[in-house]
């Protein structure tokens, strides 16, 4: 349903009289996790197609994207999300930057978000 409501979001803003903008493909992302349970924090530093671990997590980059005139601007990130030993995945899809709430990983002792791709 998520996707379902940010395929529409994106399509509808694009077709509101806006150009839409042409998005280049990072080397990667950086991303930002959460432990809800003890307030820490740590940065993954992960290229396209890598994989990297929070706390339980395992979390996999497919691609990181950005606009192409503005390569400090909105990042969007296609996250696979799962947690370790069950192997099952708990969040799939793709991440903005300037909206993490949009489309984010509903976990009870995790958050993680896209802070920017790397250029």
């Amino acid at each position: 349903m998520k996707a379902l409501w940010l395929g529409l979001v994106l399509c509808l803003g694009a077709g509101v009289g806006t150009a839409q903008e042409v998005a280049a493909v990072a080397q990667g992302a950086l991303l930002r996790g959460l432990d809800k349970i003890n307030g820490s924090a740590q940065d993954l530093d992960l290229a396209n197609g890598q994989s990297g671990v929070f706390g339980s997590l395992d979390v996999v980059l497919g691609e990181c994207r950005y606009p192409v005139g503005d390569p400090a601007g909105d990042a969007f990130a296609y996250l696979t999300i799962s947690e370790q030993g069950s192997g099952a995945v708990i969040f799939s899809g793709w991440m903005l930057a300037s909206s993490p709430a949009l489309n984010a990983l509903e976990h009870p002792r995790y958050d993680i978000w896209v802070l920017r791709c790397k250029t």
